[in-house]
C-alpha cells in the first residue's frame, strides 16, 4: 500500500472513531484532510469530486517542488495500531448516551453511562460532564458580571474529573480519548508540565485526534519545549510541527512543513488556509489574498480563518471586496464570530466605529475568549479616543494569549496616547520581541524614543534602521534617519540616508514634501561640499515644483554661479544669467 492509500485508510477509520465519541471538531479536521489527498489517477474523474484544483494557481505559486509522496527517502513512520472498540460491552446504552450528548444534554448522557465501565463508555461520560460544567461555568459569567467582564467562575466538574482520570492512568485502564481528557483538564487547573506528559502519551496512543495536538501545541510557547517533546514520528507530527513552528513565529519553518505535506495533501483547504497565515505573518498580504481568494472558489460557504482575509482587505483598503466578504458571512452564518468580526471590520473601514465595536461585543458573546474581537475592538477604541477601554481590551487578550504581538503594540499605542511613553516604550519592547519583522513596531518604539521625556535619540536611530531593514512599507524609517542624524549633526550620514529615501521616492513614483526636503537637503549639501554639478542636477529637478522650494532652488543656482565664477577653469556657460 502506498502511502496516500495508508493515509486514507487510517484517517477513514479514525473519521468514524472521533464521531463516535463526539469529537466533531477533530473529526471533521481529519475529513477535510482526507479530501484533501490527490486521488489515484485511476480513479479519478471529475464526477467523484468536489474540487478540480489541477491548474490551481495556488499550488502553481506556493508548492516550489512537486513532491510525489510522503513520506519521502530517509523518512520512516512508525506504524499506529488501530484501536479496538468495545461496542459490545455498552452499546445499547452508549447509543442512547450519545444522542443525548448530540442534544446538548450532557448531564443526561452522563447520567445514562453512570455504571458503565467499557472505557468509550467512561470516556463520553467523563467528556459529558467536562462539556457540562463548562456549560454552567458560561452560565454564571453571564448571569454574575455579564458576556464581557471578567469572572472567577470555573468549571465545578474539574477536580472529581482529575481525581478519577488520574485513577484511571495509574491503573492502565484508560485508553488515548481518556488521556486527551485528562490533559485537557490539568491543563485547565493550571498543570501545565504533567497536561503535556499525558498529552504527549495521548498522540503517541492515537495520532489522528487533532484536538489533542491542538491542546499540546498551546502548552508549547517555546522552540526548546516544543523540541523536549518525545512523539512517535507519525506523519499527523507533520501537521502538529507545522502548526506549532508557526505559533512561536517559525513562519519559513511552517511554511516549509506545508510545502512538504502538500506532497501527499495537495488538495487540503486547511493547508492553503495555514499557509495564508504564515504568509499573514510575514505581511505578504498580495500572497494571502490570492489564496483566500481560491479558498472562497473551491469552499463558497467556508467562514472559517475568513476573518484574517478580512483583515488582509482592511488593510488594503479594498471596501468593495470588504463589502462583499461580509455580505457572504452574513447570509451564510450570522452568528459565527468570525463572522462578526468580518462585519466589524466592514464598519471600522468605514468609519462607524461605534457599529464596528457593536458587532466586536457580539463577536464577544458568542466567545468570550475570541482573541481577534478583543483585539480589534481595542484598535476601535483607540480610533475613539477612548484608551481606557482599549487598555482594557487589549489586557483581555494579553490574558488569552501572551503572544498576541497586536494587544502588545496596541497597549504601547494608549499608553502613548495618554502621554506614558515609559509605560509605551515597555510594551512596544514587547511587541517587537514577538514580531520582530514588523516595521511598523520599530518605528512606533523610535517615535517613543524622540518623545520630549525621552529624547534619546541614538536609541530612536537604531529602531528605524531595524524598520529600513523590515521592508518599510510606509516609508517612513529612511526620512526620519535622515532627519535625526541632520538633528545630531552628522551632514554625511543624513545626506546618505536622503538620497536612499529620494531613491525609493523614484522607484515608487511617489512625490510630496517629503521628496521636496530631500532635493532641497542634497543640493545644499553638496553645494557645501563644492560638488556642483551633483548640486546643480537637484536644484533642476527643484525647479519642477511650485512653491518656495523653486525659489530656493534658482537661489542655490546663483550662489553656484557666483562660487564659480572665481574658478576659471570651472564650465559655467551653462548657467542661465
Amino acid at each position: 500500500m502506498n502511502s496516500k492509500e495508508s493515509c486514507r485508510s487510517e484517517l477513514r477509520i479514525a473519521i468514524r472513531q472521533l464521531s463516535d465519541r463526539c469529537l466533531y471538531t477533530a473529526s471533521k479536521w481529519a475529513a477535510e484532510q482526507l479530501i484533501g489527498i490527490e486521488q489515484d489517477p485511476a480513479n479519478f474523474t471529475p464526477s467523484n469530486t468536489r474540487f478540480q484544483w489541477g491548474s490551481s494557481s495556488i499550488r502553481r505559486r506556493f508548492r516550489t517542488n512537486e513532491i510525489t509522496s510522503t513520506p519521502i527517502a530517509g523518512v520512516s513512520y512508525v506504524s499506529t495500531p488501530v484501536m479496538e472498540e468495545d461496542d459490545a460491552v455498552d452499546g445499547d446504552f452508549y447509543l442512547l448516551a450519545k444522542s443525548y450528548f448530540d442534544c446538548r444534554e450532557y448531564r443526561r448522557a452522563a447520567h445514562v453511562l453512570r455504571d458503565q465501565t467499557g472505557k468509550k463508555s467512561v470516556f463520553l461520560r467523563c467528556y459529558a460532564l467536562y462539556l457540562a460544567g463548562e456549560k454552567r461555568k458560561e452560565e454564571e459569567v453571564i448571569e454574575l458580571e455579564g458576556p464581557l467582564g471578567k469572572s472567577d467562575s470555573v468549571n465545578r466538574e474539574l477536580v472529581s474529573l482529575e481525581r478519577e482520570l488520574s485513577t484511571l492512568r495509574k491503573n492502565g485502564s484508560i485508553d488515548p480519548f481518556g488521556l486527551y481528557l485528562y490533559g485537557l483538564v490539568l491543563k485547565e487547573k493550571g498543570s501545565e508540565n504533567v497536561a503535556r506528559t499525558v498529552l504527549v502519551e495521548s498522540v503517541n496512543s492515537y495520532p489522528w485526534n487533532w484536538n489533542a495536538w491542538s491542546e499540546l501545541q498551546s502548552l508549547c510557547t517555546t522552540i526548546d519545549t516544543l523540541n523536549s517533546l518525545n512523539l512517535n514520528n507519525h506523519w499527523m507530527k507533520d501537521f502538529f510541527l507545522a502548526s506549532a513552528y508557526q505559533e512561536i513565529r517559525m513562519h519559513s519553518e511552517s511554511l516549509a512543513k506545508y510545502e512538504y505535506l502538500q506532497g501527499t495533501f495537495g488538495y487540503s483547504n486547511y493547508i492553503q488556509a495555514q499557509i495564508a497565515k504564515a504568509q499573514y505573518s510575514l505581511r505578504e498580504f498580495q500572497q494571502v489574498e490570492t489564496i483566500f481568494e481560491e479558498l472562497l472558489r473551491n469552499d463558497p460557504y467556508r467562514v472559517e480563518d475568513m476573518d484574517m482575509y478580512s483583515n488582509v482587505l482592511y488593510a488594503n483598503e479594498c471596501s468593495s471586496a470588504l463589502s462583499y466578504l461580509a455580505h457572504r458571512v452574513f447570509m451564510t452564518d450570522k452568528y459565527r464570530p468570525e463572522s462578526c468580526c468580518i462585519i466589524g471590520n466592514y464598519y471600522s473601514l468605514k468609519g462607524q466605529h461605534e457599529k464596528s465595536v457593536m458587532y466586536f461585543r457580539r463577536a464577544l458573546k458568542l466567545n468570550k475568549n475570541y482573541l481577534s474581537a478583543w483585539t480589534l475592538m481595542g484598535h476601535e477604541y483607540i480610533e475613539m479616543k477612548n484608551t481606557p477601554a482599549a487598555v482594557d481590551a487589549y489586557r483581555r487578550a494579553i490574558d488569552i494569549n501572551q503572544c498576541d504581538y497586536r494587544a502588545w503594540y496596541g497597549l504601547g499605542q494608549a499608553y502613548e496616547m495618554m502621554g506614558m511613553p515609559f509605560y509605551a516604550l515597555h510594551y512596544f519592547r514587547k511587541s517587537v520581541f514577538l514580531q520582530p519583522n514588523d516595521s511598523r513596531l520599530w518605528i512606533s518604539m523610535a517615535h517613543c524614543y524622540e518623545t520630549d521625556q525621552l529624547r534619546m535619540l541614538e536609541e530612536a536611530i537604531k529602531c528605524y534602521r531595524r524598520a529600513a531593514n523590515c521592508n518599510d512599507r510606509e516609508a517612513i524609517a529612511l526620512h526620519q534617519l535622515a532627519k535625526l542624524h541632520y538633528e545630531l549633526g552628522r551632514p554625511e550620514e543624513a545626506a546618505f540616508y536622503y538620497k536612499k529615501d529620494l531613491e525609493r521616492m523614484e522607484a515608487e513614483e511617489r512625490e510630496g514634501p517629503n521628496m521636496v526636503e530631500a532635493l532641497l537637503y542634497l543640493a545644499t549639501y553638496y553645494k557645501t561640499q563644492k560638488r556642483f554639478e551633483e548640486a546643480e542636477v537637484y536644484c533642476t529637478r527643484l525647479l519642477d515644483f511650485t512653491g518656495p522650494e523653486k525659489e530656493t532652488a534658482k537661489s542655490l543656482l546663483r550662489g553656484m554661479r557666483t562660487t564659480q565664477s572665481g574658478f576659471p577653469s570651472m564650465d559655467v556657460e551653462h548657467f542661465s544669467p
